[in-house]
């Protein structure tokens, strides 16, 4: 690939080497632009999964009696829209400083490289529990069919995660032990690092426990899980050891974070995707995958993965970098290097003989039936593979294992009791999922707002806050924030079955919206009269990206209210019913809280600080 194509900054991408001046090829861009709709596209999935599991349940299939694996995908699709904005906000960002000449990451223009670091890692560690609590679900499924057990402590498992995904949001820092952040603030990090391994464990031991005196089963997707639950093990106790500062400062860019990195992105989520693949294969093709391939696979990984990795933490201790092309001929480190490369062969063989098993199993498996694991769960309720309806018919749901209680009238799971309005709760499917954006939006916001923050907190020299006029801005506001009320009487109108009203105010609250967004246009082009463009310092560069992409959620808003109107226009509305308009306030009322914010921050605090 062509240089100016590819993006040469790492997969971190630190700033400032990221920045145009020192890494001018479009890769980079293109790099940070495919991030961006990935992320988008994530925030997207997540925002799915979380109406459809609050909307979507079997009747009787209340939030406690979620099958594990839903209630982790739940949780993790909340992890999803809480920590991809926070990356989004970075890379809109890095996009501003290298084509519009921003200033955020620049150190020379009075930026912070630090800031990146700090952005980036407020996503990236919520991203690795991203990509395990999906392993975790997979390990939480089969272990307990295997073992011929429930779960052991359901309850603490799935209360576990969700602690897990609140305090995923406090341990970003932990990956910059090695910046020189304060003693105070490194102690704060530590305790966050060093507490997650608690609801963590809670989980190890939840799993253990469902194997101790179970009819444990070896098949090939309990071995796959058996394996990843072990080798997390290991990736956690080394985990803990980067959570203490003295420790990480040692081993952070040597070969020891390497094999900790491996034995939870393979040791962990590939053998536990591998796992749940050979579970899963024979309900979404309707045939089994072949269990002896299947061992000859598992051993080939295990083996190979443990060559590959294990000795690599004895080589991260010895001194071995990582980030480096090569290495010393030192003592130890050259056969130890050959082990590991050993290893890496009989895990491509191991690759190579899994993806031959999928093909041969797909056309000449044999044939699977509806529930070859006698498994529990509602998939295994209906055909392999399912029809397009999924179920003709589903059986009572009355605990977390409906089709035990099918199978075995006469011994039944303990009925799990309804636990209140809460455990039934299934909202509007349209306002569910814009209040889930809304929440998302607000992480995407909370960035840009600490950023001019950051930013801003010290007077700059140069053109800044004094530039604005805050007269004219004031008359524009008041006009948004006018537009909540009228968008209120609006959905009363409608609530009322008074349509003609509810008409007018809905035109009078795009109207209010089409001033307000003409009276920020006017003011960009005064200051871009006056010479202040976003490139100009930091102030412009804050200015024009906090107000601007708030400006464009608020032209996204007059366009889905104008869709809005024209379907009432054109509708025959009755019974007061239309959830897209509730919808569209909800949205509606964010963006005007938002601009609370940014007006106060941004206009109001220049004048009384």
């Amino acid at each position: 690939m062509c240089g100016w194509s590819r993006s040469e900054v790492g997969w971190f991408a630190y700033t400032p080497l990221s920045e145009a001046p020192y890494s001018s090829q479009l890769g980079v861009d293109y790099w940070a632009i495919s991030l961006l709709v990935l992320g988008i596209g994530s925030v997207s999935t997540g925002i799915n999964f979380i109406v459809t599991v609050l909307t979507q349940r079997a009747p009787g299939m209340t939030l406690r009696r979620l099958p594990l694996f839903t209630w982790m995908i739940f949780c993790n699709a909340f992890l999803v829209i809480l920590a991809l904005p926070i990356l989004n906000a970075g890379l809109v960002m890095l996009l501003i400083d290298r084509l519009l000449q921003g200033r955020f990451f620049l150190p020379f223009g009075g930026g912070s490289a630090i800031m990146w670091q700090h952005i980036f890692w407020a996503f990236g560690h919520p991203e690795v529990y991203i990509v395990a609590i999906p392993a975790w679900a997979i390990l939480s499924e089969v272990i307990p069919v295997f073992s011929r057990k429930p779960i052991f402590g359901y309850q603490f498992v799935a209360a576990s995660t969700v602690v897990i995904v609140f305090l995923s949001l406090l341990v970003w820092a932990h990956h910059m032990f090695t910046v020189g952040l304060g003693h105070a603030v490194d102690l704060f990090f530590v305790a966050a690092s060093v507490l997650i391994a608690v609801p963590t464990g809670v989980k190890l031991f939840a799993w253990s426990s469902t194997m101790v005196g179970g009819r444990v089963r070896f098949t090939t997707p309990m071995l796959f899980c058996v394996a990843a639950l072990l080798q997390f093990l290991i990736g956690g106790l080394t985990g803990i050891s980067h959570a203490v500062a003295p420790l990480d400062w040692q081993t952070k860019n040597s070969y020891y974070l390497v094999a900790h990195f491996h034995n939870i992105f393979v040791g962990l989520i590939v053998f536990a995707i591998m796992g749940g693949v050979h579970y899963w294969f024979p309900k979404m093709s309707g045939r089994m995958m072949s269990e002896r391939i299947g061992k000859w696979t598992f051993w080939l990984m295990t083996i190979g993965f443990n060559l590959t990795f294990m000795i690599q933490h004895v080589l991260g201790l010895a001194g071995m970098p990582r980030r480096t092309f090569t290495y010393p001929d030192l003592p130890g480190w050259g056969w130890m290097n050959m082990v590991s490369t050993i290893g890496a062969f009989f895990m491509a063989a191991g690759s190579i003989l899994f993806v031959w098993n999928l093909v041969i199993s797909l056309f000449r498996g044999q044939p699977a039936g509806d529930n070859p694991w006698n498994a529990w769960t509602l998939e295994w309720a209906t055909t392999s593979p399912p029809p397009h309806e999924n179920f003709d018919a589903l059986p009572p749901i009355h605990s977390r294992r409906p089709l035990w209680d099918y199978a075995n009238p006469d011994r039944p799971d303990p009925v799990v009791p309804v636990g209140g309005a809460i455990d039934t709760f299934r909202p509007d499917k349209i306002k569910a999922g814009v209040l889930t954006f809304i929440i998302s939006e607000a992480g995407f916001f909370g960035v840009l707002i600490l950023a001019y923050l950051f930013y801003n907190a010290t007077s700059q020299s140069g053109p800044g806050a004094q530039q604005l006029d805050v007269l004219k801005t004031t008359i524009f506001s008041i006009c948004l924030f006018a537009s909540s009320f009228t968008i209120w009487r609006s959905e009363a109108g409608l609530r009322a079955n008074k349509l003609g009203k509810m008409k007018a105010w809905l035109i009078a609250t795009i109207v209010l919206g089409g001033i307000f967004i003409v009276g920020q246009a006017l003011e960009y082009w005064h200051l871009f009269q006056s010479g202040v463009t976003v490139g100009l310092d930091l102030f412009a560069t804050t200015f024009f990206t906090l107000t601007g992409f708030h400006g464009l959620h608020v032209s996204f808003g007059l366009l889905a209210l104008l869709v809005v109107l024209g379907v009432a226009l054109v509708s025959n509305l009755k019974h007061g019913r239309f959830p897209a308009l509730g919808a569209v306030g909800y949205y509606w009322h964010f963006v005007d809280v938002v601009w609370v914010f940014v007006f106060s921050i941004v206009y109001l605090w220049p004048l009384i600080r």
